[in-house]
């Protein structure tokens, strides 16, 4: 609860941080909301084990990083066009089609140039959020990447692809991984989360995110 606050009052500082050259006063920020972490909310969390229970310690990866949009919606709907047409270029890894294609998390990043990144190196990485990622074991890791691409868009904020969701049992059952647990941990530190469907569907089925 406590960290959900302080997460949820960091985020509005989120999209000041973006900035390519910080100024001096939103640096001034962003490391005062680190000081007031490390010293009021991570001795409670080292005491009640929160890294253990619920989710590692945050690093100051987290609060340096870009403010990240999360695409989600059920297959072939137009997430991955989406991005392309926003960033306005193909960008590595991308898999568009008529049937499920894009079968896995993808953070769609900027850098000097293109190149795909598997995700266990993204979790190890200090100067990346995704730590916390590694909990979800070597299946999830093997679909989990980042594309890397020059973009004037992507110089503010992270884009976050996500594999179609599935209908019913298939979506427990053809994953390999907790896929609602992973759609939660994405959703828990977005800025914004673009739920994306087809026209004629009013949205995603509640049993498609239901678990036992």
């Amino acid at each position: 609860m406590i960290r959900n606050i302080f997460t949820s009052e960091y985020s509005s500082f989120s999209e000041m941080a973006a900035q390519q050259d910080r100024d001096a006063a939103t640096q001034r920020v962003i490391e005062e909301l680190k000081r007031i972490y490390k010293s009021k909310i991570l001795p409670l969390e080292t005491l009640y084990r929160y890294d253990i229970f619920y989710s590692p310690y945050m690093t100051d990866a987290e609060f340096d990083s870009k403010p990240q949009v999360m695409l989600l919606g059920q297959y072939s709907v137009g997430k991955t066009s989406f991005i392309r047409y926003l960033i306005g270029r193909d960008f590595p890894g991308q898999r568009i089609g008529p049937e499920p294609t894009t079968d896995r998390f993808t953070a769609v990043m900027d850098g000097p140039e293109e190149r795909v990144i598997p995700g266990n190196a993204l979790c190890v990485s200090p100067e990346l959020p995704y730590r916390g990622l590694e909990r979800f074991g070597v299946s999830f890791l093997n679909r989990f990447e980042g594309s890397v691409v020059p973009s004037s868009v992507l110089k503010y904020i992270t884009l976050v692809d996500t594999p179609g969701v599935l209908s019913g049992e298939k979506q427990r059952l053809n994953r390999g991984y907790d896929f609602c647990q992973v759609c939660s941990w994405f959703a828990g530190r977005a800025d914004l989360i673009l739920l994306v469907r087809r026209i004629t569907e009013i949205g995603i089925p509640v049993c498609d995110f239901k678990t036992d």
